[in-house]
């Protein structure tokens, strides 16, 4: 399993644990073997909100352009997937560098949507050409905590029209202790119109962890990460985005990262156009297929 050659972020790749799945490739006789890790979320938890209760991470131990390996090893990852009797609330999920272009038509055969990336920005943002007049970014604090928990929520009921997002009832009782938790160990910024909420960004640093989440995901070293942002609808378009970004990029850089990480959805007509704007380039793209996609043959 080798990456080299294709992205110079990418780290080395690492072989997961979990069930091996093989199959033979027709072309050239040889086995190739994906790893297929199960996950389950419990009903009450914030990750609900963003996730199906149910999911099969497949990590193919192939090297970078291994189509033919891919095709023949999904029919086998399929087989053995059907055998789990997957309900309507699960998903099959594989996650593969962006630039690796030879994938994309197997996965597309195979039922596979491009639900995820991870984007990184490791030079200077582009800078802001105006501030829209009467705006202010400022630090939040827990004072704010009502208009916050309001533009996280319409943040996510944005993102549940075009991926996996749930708007369940409690959403914002699910975010609101995440949310206390990025005002203390964070930095949250706060844009206001004329006294009103009309955006906010929440950022953190970190250094990823072996067997944490971002593991074989991020070249080692302290990386700043934009977790969520969020305009009001009806300032979308103004310049408020722009606005609360080049702070956020400003503070993340003077506290010595190598650069910035974010999650966006690449099905989304905002989301992209906005993050390559800020410089940002996609690394990473994880993939899913539901139950309604029926991952095919």
């Amino acid at each position: 399993m080798s990456f080299t050659g294709l992205d110079p972020l990418l780290p080395e790749p690492g072989a997961p644990a979990g069930e091996r799945v093989h199959a033979r490739v027709p072309e050239d006789g040889r086995e190739v073997t994906a790893v297929l890790y199960r996950a389950k979320l419990p009903a009450g938890t914030v990750e609900r909100l963003f996730s199906p209760a149910r999911t099969w991470e497949i990590t193919p131990l192939l090297d970078a352009g291994d189509a033919a390996g891919l095709r023949a090893l999904l029919p086998a990852v399929r087989i053995r997937l059907l055998t789990e009797r997957p309900g309507p609330d699960s998903a099959c999920v594989l996650a593969w560098p962006s630039l690796d272009a030879p994938v994309v038509r197997p996965l597309l055969r195979h039922g596979f949507l491009p639900r995820t990336a991870l984007g990184v920005r490791t030079g200077p943002a582009p800078p802001v050409p105006h501030r829209p007049p009467g705006l202010v970014v400022r630090p939040a604090s827990a004072g704010d905590l009502e208009e916050l928990l309001a533009l996280e929520v319409a943040e996510l009921r944005y993102a549940s029209l075009v991926g996996t997002a749930t708007v369940l009832d409690n959403a914002a009782a699910l975010l609101e202790p995440g949310l206390r938790r990025m005002l203390v160990e964070g930095r949250v910024w706060l844009a206001e119109a004329e006294g009103l909420a009309v955006g906010m960004v929440s950022t953190r640093c970190l250094i990823p962890e072996a067997g944490g989440a971002l593991a074989n995901r991020l070249p080692g070293g302290r990386w700043g990460h934009i977790s969520t942002a969020s305009v009001a609808e009806h300032a979308r378009g103004t310049g408020v985005g722009r606005a609360l970004l080049d702070v956020a990029h400003r503070e993340l850089l003077r506290s010595g990262v190598r650069g910035t990480f974010l999650f966006y959805n690449p099905c989304n007509p905002l989301s992209p156009v906005f993050w390559h704007r800020q410089g940002y380039r996609p690394l990473w793209t994880i993939w899913d297929v539901t139950p309604a996609g029926e991952m095919r043959a």
